[in-house]
């Protein structure tokens, strides 16, 4: 079987002759000027290894990240308890304080917009409060401070103190808005005995307008009252602030009061009794203004001596022995016009069921100072209605000559018989 002979230049199943070979280079080559193009324009706009465009963008990017860690604040503010804290303490436990910086505000406000007040430190590093923290309370800290540089940080957190199972409060005298006599010491009687006198003391502040010297005094633990050195002068108006809420009065026990209190100080009322003279002489800014006759504790009963603030005032009243340790030794209805002088029971008050003559004369009491008056008191004109309406709580009563000890300055409220200088320690 005859085979057609091979043509070595025509490959199997593709063009033949040289045209076919020449059609490929040309294809060749205008590939290759294509990606030259293409090469150039990527060179043009993006630019070579040498050439400007690429080192502008490098750059840029390398400055902005400098610049952007340049302007970060070295200063680290640093607040205790750390942020959503519960259960806090509420003395001690807030510290606020900055490294590589100084403090430039600082704001403590609780959840009624309060500020809490502090102090910095001189250098400027650190802040404390100047008062402890309310009870069950929730505050909000904003603080900022600045570096070397002058760059600034800020720092915001939260936190709530303690909800405290014990508690005390401080019942006190005078009223609120009362007007008294200006023997009147600010007296608070505590619910439970205080074992840090010092916080307590601090969280209670007496001032005067015009203003004077007041200082605080314990009578044991539960006890504390405040006067000035001489009796208040008339006029006076006088501020109690008790920021006890959150103060630890003993371990686990909280107080509970804010409470603001102020009295205005009435005229001058001073009445000295004479017990050996049987006569009470009442001096009113600076002048007497009546005499009267009395009859002061007698033989085993005498009267104490020394300065007595009223503390209480009842138009009736009953007196029983048994209840100031004396047994069955009286029990008298409808005492009028009684005042009271002494915790331990030594009032001054009207005297109904002594005849007239012992009145100036003789000293029967069992104790008390007693004026002539009449059964169930009311506003009679005795000597003992004039003298209770002429009275006001707070006024003095002087007791002298009874040949009795002076009365204990915590036995009502007679701190005057304590010295400044002891009054102050």
């Amino acid at each position: 079987m005859n085979q057609p002979p091979v043509t070595p230049d025509r490959p199997a199943g593709g063009p033949t002759g040289t045209g076919a070979r020449r059609r490929g280079r040309r294809g060749t080559g205008l590939l290759a000027l294509v990606l030259g193009a293409l090469l150039f324009a990527v060179a043009a706009c993006g630019g070579s290894a040498g050439s400007g465009g690429g080192d502008d963008g490098k750059n840029e990017s390398g400055a902005t990240s400098a610049k952007a860690a340049d302007d970060v604040s070295q200063a680290v503010v640093k607040v205790a308890p750390d942020d959503g804290a519960t259960s806090v303490a509420t003395t001690g436990a807030l510290q606020i304080g900055v490294t590589r910086g100084t403090l430039t505000a600082v704001s403590v406000q609780d959840d009624q917009g309060a500020t809490v007040d502090g102090t910095m430190a001189a250098d400027r590093t650190s802040w404390k409060p100047l008062q402890h923290l309310a009870a069950s309370t929730k505050y909000k800290v904003h603080v900022t401070a600045k570096d070397a540089k002058g760059r600034v940080s800020a720092k915001d957190t939260t936190f709530s103190t303690l909800t405290p199972k014990n508690t005390f409060i401080g019942y006190y005298t005078p009223e609120n808005n009362s007007t008294v006599g200006v023997g009147m010491p600010v007296s608070l009687s505590f619910t439970r005995g205080i074992t840090d006198p010092e916080a307590v003391e601090k969280a209670v502040k007496v001032t005067a307008d015009p203003a004077v010297p007041i200082e605080g005094h314990w009578f044991g633990n539960d006890r504390l009252d405040f006067r000035p050195e001489h009796y208040w002068t008339p006029g006076t108006k006088v501020t109690v602030t008790m920021d006890l809420d959150g103060v630890e009065g003993r371990p686990g026990v909280y107080g509970t009061q804010s409470k603001t209190v102020k009295f205005t100080i009435g005229r001058s009322q001073v009445s000295t009794v004479d017990a050996s003279a049987h006569t009470m002489k009442v001096v009113r800014d600076g002048k007497q203004i009546r005499q009267i006759p009395i009859t002061a504790g007698g033989p085993g009963h005498t009267t104490w001596e020394g300065q007595m603030v009223i503390s209480e005032k009842d138009p009736v009243t009953r007196m029983d022995s048994q209840t100031v340790g004396l047994g069955g030794e009286y029990d008298i209805p409808d005492v009028p016009h009684a005042m009271r002088l002494t915790q331990s029971g030594t009032f001054i008050h009207g005297n109904y069921w002594a005849s007239t003559g012992i009145f100036g004369s003789q000293n029967t009491s069992h104790g008390c100072v007693g004026l002539h008056d009449i059964r169930g008191g009311g506003d009679n004109g005795s000597p003992a209605s004039w003298f209770y309406n002429s009275s006001l709580i707070g006024d003095v009563v002087v007791v002298k000559n009874s040949h009795d000890k002076t009365v204990s300055p915590d036995n009502g409220l007679n701190g005057w018989n304590m010295s400044w200088a002891d009054w102050q320690k």
